[in-house]
């Protein structure tokens, strides 16, 4: 049968599960038609097409996922840093009322536009390393109103870039200043009103929370997580980040798509992560930025079998990076994660992170034609250097953009 595209002459990196390592194909070809691939294999094999482009020997992957990031925000967090390199911590400073809350106050005063134009020169920045699917969260504004403003923000992101948006839901991320020292009331707001009016408006594809010391406890997640759960939205978790209050075992007791950071995970956790098919989402911007020295059990999830995505965690107080090239070189030096582990955290595994698997991270037919094609030799350039961006073009849906 006839398709519409044929990228051939190409090294293919397909990610594809039943594959070995990075599912390699030399000499190799993919066929689309209306946007989606239709065949992969053996360029000598490949089907007739209306337009044929030749890749003149190029390596081609999956369109790259940002499954983690707080792309939407007002202000910036830069005299933080400066505070941070003079010796105060993480802790020290959110209770100085700088952190989370300080972000809050310039969101909250930013309109849906301004939020937009902000936030559109870190997409683009994905974009141009040649993401084609990124998550966004909201939990910077704390109240209704200002949440569901950052959600049709980040909608808005969408139609005005060619890019697929997931769109996550995040308002257990930190204490108001108008619920001081009534977390649970907090909660009750976020379960009994915020959740819902999300759900109606259809403006989250998922549900995270923060549980840390300095955050929400388990049993405030856990109330949050079935708020999600009445109303048919899959959780997702920042865990285990500062200390450990087994909320990666509470993420997967609800079947989380991804439990995110995991520094102080225990080996139970990543147990009960094994089971029940949750991801494990690395942030090594966060680790580098906050000059973390305790590392996340890398080897613990390999035993388990945990699937391990890799993500920028783009936020204006302890990740400010939009690269996952460099994420990718960060998790490999800091965490010592394979070339091959690296690639499938950005691709396979951080589509499996947003329950998108069956839509994109892989180039297998049935799956949405996105595709990064590269100018390297070996795909451990995109892992190995920092600061050359090697991407000869991005496809998003079958098409240049």
């Amino acid at each position: 049968m006839r398709c519409d595209s044929l990228w051939t002459n190409a090294r293919l990196a397909t990610l594809a599960a039943d594959r070995d390592g990075l599912g390699v194909i030399e000499a190799g070809a993919i066929a689309a038609t209306d946007g989606r691939i239709t065949w992969v294999g053996p360029a000598a094999e490949a089907p007739p097409a209306a337009r044929s482009i030749d890749c003149e020997g190029r390596w081609i992957t999956p369109g790259l996922i940002d499954c983690h990031t707080h792309l939407i925000h007002g202000g910036d967090r830069a005299q933080e840093f400066e505070m941070r390199l003079a010796g105060a911590s993480y802790e020290e400073i959110a209770r100085a009322g700088g952190g989370i809350v300080s972000t809050m106050r310039a969101t909250r005063a930013a309109s849906e536009a301004e939020l937009v134009t902000g936030a559109l020169p870190r997409l683009d920045a994905l974009i141009a390393e040649g993401a084609t699917t990124v998550e966004v969260k909201s939990g910077y504004g704390l109240d209704l109103d200002s949440e569901l403003r950052m959600l049709r923000a980040a909608r808005a992101l969408g139609a005005a870039r060619p890019i697929q948006i997931a769109t996550t839901f995040l308002g257990a991320h930190a204490l108001p200043p108008e619920y001081a020292g009534n977390a649970d009331g907090y909660v009750d707001h976020v379960c009994d009103t915020m959740i819902p009016r999300v759900a109606e408006l259809g403006l989250a594809d998922a549900v995270d929370a923060f549980c840390e010391n300095i955050g929400f406890s388990r049993d405030q997640t856990e109330r949050v997580f079935a708020a999600a759960a009445r109303h048919d939205l899959p959780v997702k978790l920042h865990a285990e980040q500062l200390s450990n209050q087994h909320g990666a075992a509470l993420a997967a007791q609800y079947r989380a798509l991804s439990a995110d950071h995991l520094e102080f995970l225990d080996a139970d956790g990543a147990a009960a992560m094994a089971r029940a098919g949750t991801v494990a989402t690395l942030l090594p911007g966060a680790f580098y930025f906050l000059r973390d020295t305790h590392l996340p059990p890398i080897d613990a999830l390999r035993d388990a079998g945990v699937p391990m995505a890799v993500a920028t965690d783009c936020n204006p107080g302890t990740s400010p990076l939009s690269s996952l090239l460099l994420a990718m070189n960060m998790a490999a030096t800091l965490f010592r994660l394979t070339i091959d582990e690296c690639l499938a955290g950005v691709t396979r595994n951080a589509a499996a992170a947003l329950g998108l698997a069956a839509e994109t991270g892989t180039i297998a037919p049935g799956k949405s034609c996105d595709l990064a094609i590269w100018d390297i030799e070996r795909p451990a350039e995109l892992v190995y250097r920092m600061g050359l961006n090697p991407l000869h073009a991005r496809i998003w849906k079958g098409q240049a953009a």
